[in-house]
C-alpha cells in the first residue's frame, strides 16, 4: 500500500475569477452540497483578479478561502492560479474555471479518489464538453474532435488538458513551479507539457465536466482554434504565448 491509499487526503479546489457573478454561484452550490462536504475533506479557494460585480460578495458567502490580487493585473489567469495554490493546504489541487458545472461532484471526485488518488499519475484531467442545456451540433462535433485529439497527446508523450480542469498533486505542482505568468494563454498546455516529462498524466473519459460555450459564441469555433494552435506552436518553439492578454468574454 502506498502513501496516497494509506492516507485520506485533503482536495484544494481552486477557482480563479474576474466578473464571474452569473455562473460561478452554481459551481459553488455544487461544490457546498452537503453529502459531498461530507464525504470528501476539501477547501474551496476563489482567487480574484479585481471582479467589479458581485464575483467577491458570492465568494465570501460561499467559498473558504478568498483571494483578491488585482495590482498589475493583466487578465492572466496563470496568476490566479498560482496565488490560490499558495493558499492551498491540500494534498490535491484541483484547478477549475468559475464557468463549469460537474454533471455529479460527488461522482466526479469518487473517480478521482479511486483512479487517481492512488495512482502514480502525477496529474490528470478529463473530457469537456458544453453545458447540455445550450448544447448545439457543432459543440458536439468541436468538443468530440478535440476531446480525442488531446487524449491522444497524453498517450504519445506530450502532456495536454485544459485549464477548465486541471488536477495536480500540490508536490509535483511545486516541483514544476507552477503556471508560468508569463503567458496570458497556453499555461495550461505548457504546466501539462512539462509535467509529462517527469511524470505520467491520466486523461480521462469516464468522466467530464461542462462549460459554457459563451466564448464559442462570441468568436466561433475558428477563432477558437487558431488562438489555440497559435499559443500552442508559440509555447513549444518560443516558451511564451502569443497573446498578451485574455479577451474577459462575459
Amino acid at each position: 500500500m502506498n502513501l496516497y491509499q494509506a492516507v485520506s487526503l485533503k482536495y484544494s479546489i481552486i477557482i480563479p475569477t474576474l466578473n464571474e457573478e452569473k455562473l460561478l454561484p452554481g459551481l459553488l452550490s455544487q461544490l457546498n452540497d452537503q453529502c459531498f462536504r461530507k464525504n470528501y475533506d476539501i477547501e474551496i479557494i476563489v482567487s480574484d483578479g479585481g471582479s467589479k460585480d458581485k464575483t467577491l460578495k458570492i465568494a465570501e458567502k460561499d467559498a473558504d478561502i478568498v483571494i483578491t490580487h488585482k495590482e498589475n493585473y493583466k487578465q492572466i489567469i496563470a496568476q490566479g492560479r498560482n496565488e490560490g495554490a499558495k493558499a492551498a493546504t491540500g494534498d490535491i489541487l484541483v484547478f477549475v474555471n468559475g464557468d463549469i458545472l460537474f454533471p455529479d461532484v460527488t461522482l466526479f471526485f469518487d473517480y478521482v479518489k479511486n483512479n487517481f488518488v492512488s495512482s502514480k499519475y502525477g496529474a490528470m484531467t478529463c473530457m469537456v464538453q458544453v453545458f447540455p442545456e445550450e448544447e448545439i451540433p457543432s459543440d458536439r462535433r468541436f468538443h468530440l474532435f478535440y476531446n480525442g485529439y488531446f487524449k491522444m497527446l497524453n498517450k504519445i508523450g506530450i502532456g495536454m488538458g485544459r485549464g477548465e480542469c486541471q488536477i495536480i498533486r500540490k508536490e509535483i505542482f511545486l516541483e514544476m513551479n507552477g503556471y508560468n505568468q508569463n503567458m496570458a494563454a497556453g499555461e495550461d498546455f505548457d504546466l501539462f507539457r512539462r509535467i509529462k516529462k517527469k511524470h505520467n498524466i491520466l486523461f480521462t473519459d469516464e468522466i467530464k465536466i461542462y462549460e459554457s460555450p459563451r466564448r464559442y459564441r462570441k468568436i466561433g469555433y475558428w477563432g477558437v482554434t487558431w488562438s489555440w494552435l497559435i499559443n500552442a506552436f508559440s509555447v513549444v518553439l518560443k516558451n511564451k504565448s502569443i497573446s498578451k492578454e485574455w479577451e474577459q468574454i462575459r
